[in-house]
């Protein structure tokens, strides 16, 4: 089976869950089918094929920028049996080789433009272009992958005229050999934290979608003597960077032991720093898993998280951690939450050989890898 996957992050570039996603889950289909990586950079080597945005529309809108790739994209898939796309970044990409190639196309959905209204301070009207490029694809794909339950709900709340038998659920997943407790401490020394002080992690994007500004003003009120850590980087805007800065340098001068990470770390720093919190905390206002909570269990941190979207799905209420509604309380909640698991070293322990067994058993790529093929087989056969 010849396959195209056609993602904008691929390593090393690789920003969010959407290319942590789409890193584990090529490894694990290059066992099972002939397969082919088209990605956003410079250059081809070893089933990867990076597509870079045309020099004429340097300076332009990101979006037109991006559709430039997906046709460059669609013009190298000549060969495939069938496309699969990631974000709407690659799903145009998907949706013209399957109109040029005549080749079935399969998307995960990752997120939902109409759900992120928030994005348009980022694209300006970038953003009509990437809601009308997502709603084209999605509406003629011959599969449609949701990464959750709450994300297959809302993918055909979004999308009413998508037919249901279309969407199906495959869960992300996790590598538990890769993602497993590191107790060394050179990480910790190195940023500098004070090893006899608890810490609450967070690690993610500076964007709304990751409630940063929430968690910011949350932490005001938790237990004086945690640490903060925030591994937090790539903001959408500058003005949520903006926002980011002030509340956090306000943070620093009533509170001790607040660290900032701006930089991507490597993925063996991130898995010491998830080992050792006291708490991982995932403030996100809309998240249709997050791969991040994951990580944090299979380290065996208990976690603090929104109750939105598929996080219920991983992060089991009382067991592996502890969820937090988004509304009007929201802020109290996360400050609430945070101190309960801060205050109850046993309780926290518990939580987090719990996640870490959850992990290991239910989300393992190799299983999410062979329920991806199988779709694909199905698919096939009815093309």
């Amino acid at each position: 089976m010849r396959v195209g996957l056609l993602t904008r992050e691929y390593p090393p570039d690789v920003y969010g869950g959407a290319g942590v996603h789409v890193e584990f889950l090529a490894r694990e289909l290059r066992p099972l089918t002939d397969l082919d990586v088209h990605c956003w950079g410079e250059g081809a080597a070893g089933g990867v094929v990076r597509h870079r945005p045309w020099p004429v529309l340097d300076g332009a809108n990101d979006a037109l920028r991006t559709f430039s790739v997906d046709l460059s994209m669609a013009a190298a898939l000549e060969g495939r049996e069938l496309v699969h796309s990631h974000t709407w970044y690659a799903n145009l990409a998907g949706h013209f080789a399957k109109l040029l190639h005549g080749i079935p196309h399969v998307m995960t959905a990752h997120s939902l433009e109409p759900l992120r209204p928030w994005k348009a301070e980022q694209l300006g009207g970038g953003y009509a272009l990437s809601g009308w490029a997502e709603r084209t694809a999605i509406e003629a794909a011959d599969g449609v992958i949701a990464v959750s339950g709450a994300m297959r709900e809302d993918i055909l709340g979004c999308y009413p005229s998508l037919d249901p038998a279309k969407v199906h659920i495959v869960h992300n997943g996790i590598d538990t050999s890769l993602y497993r407790p590191d107790h060394g401490t050179d990480v910790l020394d190195r940023i500098g934290l004070d090893r006899s002080r608890p810490y609450v992690l967070f690690v993610g994007r500076i964007t709304r979608q990751k409630g940063v500004p929430q968690l910011l003003r949350a932490v005001r009120d938790i237990d004086p003597a945690a640490q903060v850590v925030l591994c937090a980087g790539t903001p959408d805007t500058p003005e949520i960077d903006h926002e980011f800065r002030v509340l956090f340098e306000e943070l620093s001068r009533v509170r001790g032991g607040m660290h900032w990470i701006p930089q991507m770390l490597p993925r063996p720093d991130v898995i010491q720093l998830l080992t050792h919190a006291a708490v991982f905390v995932c403030p996100s206002v809309y998240e249709p898993l997050g791969i991040v909570n994951l990580e944090a269990m299979a380290c065996g941190t208990p976690v603090v998280a929104s109750r939105v979207g598929g996080i219920p799905e991983v992060v089991e209420d009382g067991r592996t951690g502890v969820l937090v509604p988004v509304d009007e309380n929201f802020e109290t909640g996360l400050a609430q939450a945070l101190d309960s698991v801060l205050g109850d070293a046993g309780a926290a322990r518990r939580m987090g050989e719990a996640g870490r067994q959850r992990a290991v058993g239910e989300f393992g790529w190799d299983a999410v890898a062979r329920r991806t093929v199988r779709l694909y087989e199905e698919i096939l056969k009815q093309a």
